[in-house]
């Protein structure tokens, strides 16, 4: 897999700085919904605000988190770009919704190769190549969220939340790749979306830190204009921690009509004991709970089963060490004729076809020293790293596909995908970000 850990340098991102704008002033103040930005130090475009490479986020837009790039002047198609070899961050001050970003990108007098993560890693752009002098207009859409509900009250966030760019009040954009060329940046609010909001746990959420990662923020990739994906998922969730939480109801203050409730959950589940617990007790009725609050917004609720464990017996086979919960979901998904994504069973054959082995290569496996400031190895068989979270966001788009769910015609990539025959891990590309940590993510 290549990661191309030798372009990494740790950059200080300061949490203090992000979590002193949580404040009532802060969300008051970001009222503008739309920008336009040329990048480059030649004449703008008309209509255009220039942008600097020495612009630093304040309050408004620049450069943020301590990263900077570099201004490339050149003339004819493009008053020029911005560029370096190293990620960097760009943020908007805005208030909660979806935004469709639109890109130019190219170098008239060379090529060049883009990748864009939005707010905590989630995979925007994959790789996208101009020839030399191409220019290239591409567009997606990020959701932008806060944890106020407007119904009353916010979500409850853990600590580890407090400073994730997914909470915060700007829109993040990371610039990575072999050559990233910006000439331009289009930035509007967009009220007509299908979004998909995504509850789940630590194999959903949009992971902060390198190497972890999760299908959830792996997905947004897939669609195309169209599909907004809206991750409220979270590290050690179960769905009652879901609910106590007030995600469900900051969820349902947002969710419309025609939108999607995904709801993937079981890991953490399967660890409460309480006399009314288990997998046809507690769980199942929660379930049930989620998908009729989605209904009663007339929204869509899809279950997915829960991403099956790295585990294997002594012939080299997946074992389930999930209990009854994949199908206790199965169960719930029949009786209330709700669209079933049996991920479980798709993870099983990923894992299967990878082999004892080579399956620690799509998760958390990595010895001593190979991150910044990773002294010890890391062996976690639960949670994914950016290879695996992205074989299993295909996974996704297969059961979106198989349901025949409307979102299908917004996909990006109509490529059949099958786990049994996975991707070759070596021909994965994925440009480190900057923040790596060595704590494993909440839940197992």
């Amino acid at each position: 897999m290549k990661m191309r850990l030798h372009s990494v340098k740790c950059i200080a991102i300061s949490l203090t700085a992000v979590a002193s704008a949580w404040s009532s002033n802060a969300y008051a103040q970001n009222k503008q919904t739309s920008y336009k930005f040329d990048f480059g130090s030649g004449k703008p475009k008309s209509g255009f605000t220039q942008v600097v490479a020495s612009k630093v986020y304040t309050d408004s837009y620049g450069f943020d988190f301590g990263t900077s790039a570099q201004s490339v002047s050149r003339t004819g198609k493009t008053s020029g770009f911005i560029t370096s070899d190293k990620p960097f961050y760009f943020s908007v001050a805005v208030p909660e919704g979806n935004y469709k970003v639109t890109l130019t990108l190219g170098d008239p007098q060379g090529t060049s190769q883009t990748m864009v993560k939005a707010e905590s890693r989630r995979l925007m752009l994959e790789g996208t190549n101009t020839k030399s002098g191409e220019m290239k207009k591409v567009s997606f859409v990020v959701n932008v969220r806060m944890p106020e509900i407007s119904t009353g009250g916010r979500v409850k966030l853990k600590p580890r939340e407090v400073g994730k760019l997914d909470w915060d009040d700007r829109l993040t954009l990371e610039f990575t790749g072999a050559k990233p060329c910006i000439d331009a940046m289009e930035i509007e609010k967009v009220d007509d979306q299908i979004t998909v909001y995504l509850a789940g746990n630590s194999t959903v959420v949009d992971q902060d830190d390198e190497p972890w990662a999760a299908w959830g923020q792996m997905i947004p990739r897939f669609f195309n204009p169209g599909v907004a994906i809206a991750n409220h998922a979270e590290s050690g969730l179960t769905l009652g921690s879901f609910l106590g939480s007030n995600r469900l109801d900051k969820v349902m203050s947002l969710i419309k009509p025609g939108d999607y409730l995904f709801i993937e959950f079981g890991h953490n589940d399967q660890k409460e004991k309480g006399p009314n617990d288990g997998a046809y007790k507690s769980y199942t009725e929660r379930l049930k709970l989620f998908v009729s609050r989605a209904r009663e917004h007339k929204a869509i609720p899809v279950i997915v089963t829960s991403t099956a464990r790295r585990s294997f017996d002594e012939n080299g086979k997946t074992v389930n060490t999930l209990g009854d919960y994949p199908d206790a979901a199965r169960k719930v998904a029949r009786e209330e004729n709700v669209p079933l994504i049996n991920l479980n069973k798709m993870v099983t054959q990923f894992y299967d076809a990878l082999g004892v082995d080579n399956s620690k290569k799509a998760l958390v496996h990595y010895p001593a020293n190979t991150f910044p400031g990773q002294t010890k190895a890391l062996e976690d068989n639960t949670h994914f790293n950016p290879y695996g979270a992205y074989e299993l966001a295909k996974c996704i788009v297969e059961g979106i596909k198989a349901n025949n769910l409307s979102l299908k015609k917004y996909l990006a990539d109509t490529k059949p995908f099958d786990p049994s025959h996975p991707d070759p891990v070596e021909s994965f590309n994925w440009p480190l970000s900057p923040k790596n940590s060595t704590v494993k993510p909440d839940g197992n």
